[in-house]
Order: structure tokens, then sequence, then C-alpha cells
């Protein structure tokens, strides 16, 4: 039945259906009419065609499934203990834990179950003597972990490397140098997202960032290492499946080079760009679909942010929420069904094509000026993240992007002022830097400050 039905249609080129087109449009011209461009400077074209992607689109190593991921800092180590277990017994199947120094080990990680629980532990210092005790205590228990350390994230946003590039480079190569399952590099690319790099650039910096690692460390490195890249993800829905398979086949391409067959494995969590302190709610919209982009792209453990993350300290309601969006994606909307099921999907074949084309282009050129270590010590990343971000900004302030209860249809009735437990704008933080940070800032911070002073 199926191949009688398609014998009553003849097939149609795509330059038959622009032809069609072209004739319907009655004399207006095709590109004014249905053409538009993204900030990228990528065409959006009104249909797309197989025609257009050709026979062999290109492969690249898609999980099979994904990780219900949350995120807990180290504080207390008995009351974190307590949240992680509880966090599993509710659904969590990977936990990210961050600490900024040293903690008791055997406290956080008593009473895990070694066949169920995976931990990511991002530590925000660097002592090789503590990693190694870290790494050799998850080994002994038969836990799967992954360790990330990350001193070019230290250097990137607080413009000071942990010591000093020589000696960061020494205790992460000690590190790196502990062969086990979870040996791993790390990137924290979600800075450059958060900062407002267009999707280009997020994808070629978040490579040359790991391309400085296997470069510096490639004597060191095994096929048994993993590259960890924790990427923050934006509301351009389509645009963000595409960046996440992009990045593959970007890694893929420049890890080729090094004849190692070693393993990318991608933490997406959603960015904070687009966040609000007002009709804040809206938050959960935003961070779903943020969600399904990173599942159908392609990410490995998808972390949600908490609905109330910009001005409320951590409490068990914002994780709960968050939790459970990630757990109706998988249990009830089946999106741990299908592996890829972005594939073949002309448009997202195409973006992926084109987002990879021109991201690895510009990471090129990186490599060509020195590598991403000089670009950010002479300030050109810095520079060119800020002429992005005030673009969107621009864009943003003449309402071409629409962030729903601050820009447009905002509540007036939404009064804010005595509900911030945290303050929700970029810090000022004067000190002697190396280089120029990176700052990550909202698109409504400017709004939400005016908004704030009418309230007193």
């Amino acid at each position: 039945m199926k191949n009688k039905l398609f014998q009553d249609f003849s097939p149609t080129s795509a330059k038959g259906w622009k032809q069609q087109i072209q004739a319907d449009l009655k004399g207006a011209d095709y590109n004014d009419a249905l053409v538009s461009t993204s900030l990228e400077g990528i065409h959006i074209n009104p249909f797309y065609h197989q025609d257009t992607i050709g026979p062999n689109a290109p492969a690249f190593n898609h999980p099979s499934t994904w990780n219900v991921g949350q995120e807990f800092f180290i504080d207390n180590e008995k009351i974190t203990n307590k949240l992680l277990l509880d966090a599993f017994n509710r659904g969590a199947e990977a936990i990210i834990l961050t600490a900024t120094s040293i903690f008791k080990i055997a406290t956080v990680l008593k009473g895990f179950d070694k066949e169920k629980h995976l931990l990511y532990f991002n530590l925000q210092f660097l002592d090789p003597d503590f990693t190694k005790k870290l790494q050799k205590h998850c080994s002994e228990i038969g836990l799967s972990f992954f360790i990330q350390v990350d001193p070019i994230h230290q250097l990137a946003k607080d413009g000071n490397w942990f010591q000093d590039s020589k000696k960061d480079m020494e205790d992460l190569r000690r590190i790196v140098s502990v062969k086990n399952e979870a040996s791993s590099v790390s990137v924290d690319a979600r800075l450059y997202h958060n900062a407002g790099c267009n999707i280009i650039q997020e994808i070629a910096y978040t490579i040359s960032h790991a391309h400085e690692y296997l470069h510096q460390l490639q004597d060191t490195l095994s096929e048994k290492d993993t590259v960890i890249l924790k990427m923050a993800t934006g509301s351009n829905y389509f645009f963000e499946i595409a960046k996440l398979r992009a990045l593959r086949l970007v890694f893929n391409s420049v890890v080729k080079e090094y004849h190692l067959d070693i393993k990318c494995h991608i933490i997406s969590t959603p960015g904070k760009r687009n966040k609000t302190i007002y009709d804040y709610n809206i938050n959960m919209l935003r961070t779903t679909t943020e969600c399904m982009s990173a599942i159908l792209g392609g990410a490995d453990t998808v972390s949600n942010l908490n609905y109330d993350s910009l001005y409320h300290k951590d409490n068990e309601f914002g994780a709960r929420i968050a939790r459970n969006q990630l757990l109706i994606l998988k249990e009830e909307s089946y999106f741990d069904v299908v592996s890829n099921p972005s594939d073949g999907a002309y448009y997202i074949e195409n973006l992926t094509n084109e987002l990879a084309e021109k991201a690895l282009v510009l990471f090129k050129e990186i490599e060509k000026n020195g590598g991403f270590i000089k670009s950010l010590v002479k300030g050109v990343i810095q520079n060119k993240i800020k002429e992005a971000a005030d673009k969107q900004q621009q864009h943003f302030d003449q309402g071409e992007i629409v962030l729903l209860g601050t820009n447009k249809h905002p509540n007036e009735n939404d009064i804010m002022k005595d509900d911030l437990e945290l303050y929700p704008f970029v810090k000022q933080n004067p000190r002697k830097t190396s280089i120029i940070p990176i700052v990550e800032k909202r698109l409504a911070e400017a709004i939400e400050k005016e908004r704030l002073e009418r309230e007193k």
C-alpha cells in the first residue's frame, strides 16, 4: 500500500520546489520574503530538501541514552551526602559535585550504590595529591565517576591562573596521568555562552579550549581518556540541537589528528543568559525546551537549572522541580526511547553541517594566531564575545529577542525586591588580574534594575 501511494506522486527536487514557491510569490523577491538570517550569519530557508544535504551526511557517535543530572555544591559534607542520596532516590542518575576546596571524601560518598550512581567531581581548585586520593577511593568502592579540573576556565573566568600557567599545567598533567576508567580532560564552556557569544563562537572556543589540553598533554593521553565538555543550552531550539551535533563533528575532526580514539562526553545545562527574575515561572518553560534541545542534540548528561536559581539560595522545591522536568521528559515523554532522533531531519542536518564548517574555520584561525590561551592573553576572545553580546543586547533592547514577562507583556504588579536572597546581577570585584576576565551577563539585567528601582 505504501509503495502504491508513492507511485502516484513524482519526486520533486529542491530546484523544483523553489521554482514553484517563486511562482506563488507573484514577483516578490524570494530571499527578501522568505529567507531570514540568524545572529551567526546563517541563512534560514523556508524549506530544506535532501538535495541540500547530499547522500552522505557525516556520522558521529550519538549516545544511546542520557542521564538525568543534578548539581550540588559541597559545603557541609554530611548535609551534601544526605542531599545526594535523596536526589538519587528521587530519580537522579548522575550528580555533579562542585567543590572549591578539599573535603572529607568518605563522608560525602557514604552509602553510595556503585551499580547506580554516576558522579562528576567539578574541582574548582588544583591539588593533585587530594585528587589522587579521590580517584583511588572512588575506584576502590567501584563507583562510576569523572574528575573535572579546568585551569583554562579558571583563567578565563577569574582573570588569573590558580597559580601560574606552568604550575597549573604540571598539576593537571599529574592528575590526568592517573589512568583509570574515569581519566578525563575537562572543558567548562558554559562561561562563553553565558557571556553572550554566538553559537559558532561557542563551538570554536570550546574545541580550541580543549585543543590546548590535547596539545599540551598529548604525551600523557591515551584511548582511556575522555574529554568532558560542559555546555550551556539556549532557547534557539533547532540551532541548539544542531550545536551539540556540530560540536561532536568538530571534536572528532580535531582529535583524529592525534591518532587517538579519545571519547567526547557532553554535559549540558540550560544557560543563564535568557533567564529572568520577573515572571520567574517562565524560566521553567525556557529550561524545558532547552533540556529538550540538549537531549535531541546528543548530550550524555543533562542537568537542569532551578527556575529560581538567580535570586534564591539552593532549596528543595526548586531542585525537585528541576529534576522532575527531566524525569517527565524521560519517563513520560519518551525522550530516551530513540537514539539520535534528529538524524535525517534536513533542517537540522543542514544547520549541523553549516555550524560545524564555520566553527572549524574559526578554530583554525585561532590556532593560526597562536592558540586559545594566547588569544585570551591578547584579549581577542574577550573582544569577540563582547561584540556578539552587544549585538544580542541590541536585538533584545529593540524587541527582536523576546523574553516574555520582561520586555514583552510584563506583569507590572510583580514585586521582587523583598524576595531576593541572592544578588542577580553582574558583581563588580576590582582586583589585579593577568588577563581581562570573561564576565557572564544576562540580557534582562538593565530592565530588571529599573523595575527594582521603581519598586522602592
